[in-house]
C-alpha cells in the first residue's frame, strides 16, 4: 500500500512538472541550473569574436535553450561595421531555408486533420502536375530538351523530403538553371508581385531531374508545399502560419514581408570582398545571376515556403522549443507528439545526406553512423539557412540552438560547426 502510495505521488509530481514545463515560455535561466558550465559556455563568445576581429564575419545572434531555459543568448559584433553600430540580439534576420521547417510543420498540422495522405499524388490537389515527365537530353546551345515519362506521380511525403525530382531555380544545375528561367520559374526571394500560385501551376508541367523517389534534390519542393496549404486551407499561406502558427506561439516578430514599423530592425547583409573578408552587401547582392535587393523590407505577394521567412533568434527558438515539446509549447498544442516522431524519422530508406545522415519530414536527422562526425546524437534534427544560419534540435539533451550570421558566401562557414562542439563541450551533466 505504502509503495503504491509512493508511486502515485510520484506520477502526480512528474506529471505536473511535465505539464508545468509545457506550459511555460522560454526564460532564462542560470546554466547550473540546467546542468551547463558558464565558465566553458563562454568559450563561444571568444570563437565568435575571433571570427569578427579577423574581419570574417560583421557579427553573429546566437541562442541557446537547455531543458525548456535559455542559458546563452547574445548578439557580438556589428551591424553596421562603417559607424559601429552594435548588432542587437532581436534583430530580424533572413532566414532563408530555415523557412523549410516551419512550412513543412504547416503541412503535417493540416495532414493531423485528415486534409490529406503523405502518399496522396500532388496533382490530387494541384493539377498541373498530372502526369509528370523527367528530363532525358538538354541543349545547352539553345536550350531545347526531351522527356520520358515519368514511372510514378510525385507525392507529398516526396516533397517534404526532397525526393521528388524537383530542382531550384537560379541556384540548381546549370540545365535546371535555364529551363526554369526560360518558363518563369523563380526561387522567390525578392521577387515581388506574382504569387505562389502564378509559378507553381508554371513549375507542374516542367520536367523532373530525376524518377521520382529515386534521389535527394534539393529544389522548390517546399514552395510548392506552401502551395498546398493555400489550396487545402483555403487561406494565403501567410495568412495560414500567422494565424495557426505565429499567433498561437507567441511569434511576434516573424513575416515574409516586415511591416513598417519593424523594418528598421531588419539586420544589414553582408558579402566577401575577393580576399574572402566581409563587406557590407549594400542594397543589390548578385547570386548566381539573381538580384537580392533590402528584401524583406518591401511590399510582396509572393509567400516561398522554402526560403523567404524572417525572424528574431528568439522567435526561431519558439518554434524549436515547440518541436522539442512533442508538439505543444505555452499550453498551445500544434502538433502531435506522433506526427513529430514522424517528422524527426529517417524518411528517405538507403538514399544518404553527408555523413551517411537521413532526412525526415523537413529536417536532416543526425543517424547513428552521422553521430560519429559530431557531438550531436542520433536523432538530433537540424538545417539552416543561405545567408549562413543554422540550428539544431537534440531531444536527447533537450537542447536548441541557433547561430545566426546575414552574410553570402561564407567562406568561413566552419563557425557553425565550432559553435555546436562549443555548446555541448559546455555540459556538466
Amino acid at each position: 500500500m505504502v509503495k503504491l502510495v509512493i508511486r502515485t505521488v510520484l506520477l502526480l509530481y512528474f506529471v505536473t512538472v511535465f505539464s508545468f514545463a509545457f506550459s511555460q515560455t522560454l526564460q532564462p535561466a542560470s546554466p547550473a541550473s540546467v546542468q551547463v558550465s558558464e565558465e566553458r559556455l563562454k568559450r563561444i563568445d571568444g570563437m565568435i569574436q575571433q571570427y569578427i576581429d579577423s574581419n570574417w564575419i560583421n557579427g553573429a545572434a546566437a541562442i541557446i535553450s537547455r531543458k525548456g531555459r535559455i542559458i546563452y543568448y547574445k548578439a557580438l559584433g556589428y551591424d553596421d561595421t562603417d559607424r559601429k553600430i552594435p548588432l542587437k540580439r532581436d534583430a530580424i534576420m533572413r532566414i532563408a531555408s530555415q523557412t523549410k521547417a516551419i512550412t513543412s510543420v504547416a503541412v503535417m498540422m493540416l495532414y493531423e486533420e485528415g486534409k490529406f495522405l503523405l502518399d496522396d499524388p500532388v496533382s490530387k490537389y494541384i493539377p498541373e502536375f498530372k502526369n509528370p515527365v523527367v528530363l532525358d537530353h538538354f541543349n545547352e546551345s539553345d536550350t531545347t530538351y526531351t522527356t520520358v515519362p515519368a514511372k510514378s506521380e510525385i507525392t507529398i511525403r516526396q516533397l517534404l523530403t526532397h525526393t521528388s525530382g524537383i530542382q531550384y531555380a537560379q541556384i540548381g544545375s546549370k540545365a535546371f538553371n535555364a529551363i526554369y528561367a526560360k518558363a518563369g520559374i523563380i526561387a522567390g526571394i525578392g521577387v515581388g508581385r506574382v504569387t505562389l500560385a502564378d509559378i507553381m501551376k508554371k513549375l507542374g508541367p516542367l520536367p523532373l531531374a530525376h524518377q521520382p523517389g529515386e534521389k535527394f534534390t534539393y529544389g522548390l519542393n517546399t514552395d510548392l508545399l506552401g502551395y498546398l496549404v493555400e489550396v487545402v486551407s483555403g487561406m494565403p499561406f501567410d495568412i495560414f502560419l500567422k494565424k495557426r502558427l505565429f499567433d498561437p506561439l507567441g511569434m511576434k516578430d516573424t513575416y515574409f514581408y516586415l511591416p513598417a514599423e519593424k523594418r528598421s530592425r531588419l539586420a544589414t547583409l553582408y558579402t566577401e570582398d575577393e580576399t574572402k573578408h566581409v563587406k557590407k552587401a549594400g542594397k543589390t547582392l548578385e547570386i548566381n545571376g539573381t538580384i537580392y535587393t533590402d528584401y524583406p523590407n518591401m511590399e510582396g505577394t509572393y509567400f516561398s515556403g522554402g526560403g523567404g521567412l524572417a525572424s528574431t533568434a528568439y522567435d526561431y527558438a519558439i518554434f524549436m522549443q515547440m518541436l522539442l515539446n512533442n508538439g505543444i509549447y505555452n499550453g498551445k498544442r500544434i502538433l502531435s507528439r506522433n506526427v513529430v516522431r514522424m517528422m524527426t524519422t529517417g524518411q528517405i530508406g538507403d538514399l544518404k545526406l553527408g555523413r551517411g545522415n537521413t532526412f525526415g519530414l523537413g529536417f536532416e536527422v543526425v543517424s547513428e553512423k552521422g553521430s560519429a562526425f559530431s557531438p550531436a546524437p542520433e536523432g538530433t534534427y537540424s538545417w539552416g539557412g543561405m545567408f549562413s544560419s543554422s540550428y539544431w534540435i537534440d531531444p536527447k539533451e533537450q537542447i536548441v540552438a541557433q547561430l545566426f550570421l546575414q552574410l553570402f558566401p561564407n567562406s568561413h562557414g566552419n563557425i557553425h560547426e565550432k559553435f555546436k562542439v562549443l555548446t555541448y563541450q559546455s555540459l556538466s551533466d
